[in-house]
């Protein structure tokens, strides 16, 4: 899977999660403005999870790496 179509399932999931259109949502505009909240973030990871069917808490992921979806995409696209 390429960077590009993880991004775009990513924004597909967060339009899901924060009820906005997808071409509202900027790859690179940081996930508060997304209106990404806590329990928004706990929805994102649970999303990520069975999205890429990655195990996040046993990775090295860091608040840089949740920064935006490209940031996100880059740091998922090395672990699969």
């Amino acid at each position: 899977m390429t960077s590009k179509e993880i991004e775009d399932r990513l924004v597909q999931g967060i339009a899901s999660i924060t009820s906005r259109d997808k071409s509202s949502i900027a790859v690179d505009m940081p996930f508060h403005k997304l209106g990404i909240d806590s329990l928004g973030f706990v929805e994102a990871l649970v999303f990520i999870e069975k999205a890429f069917k990655l195990q996040l808490i046993e990775t090295d992921l860091t608040k840089k790496d949740f920064e935006t979806i490209h940031s996100l995409a880059a740091f998922i696209s090395k672990r699969l």
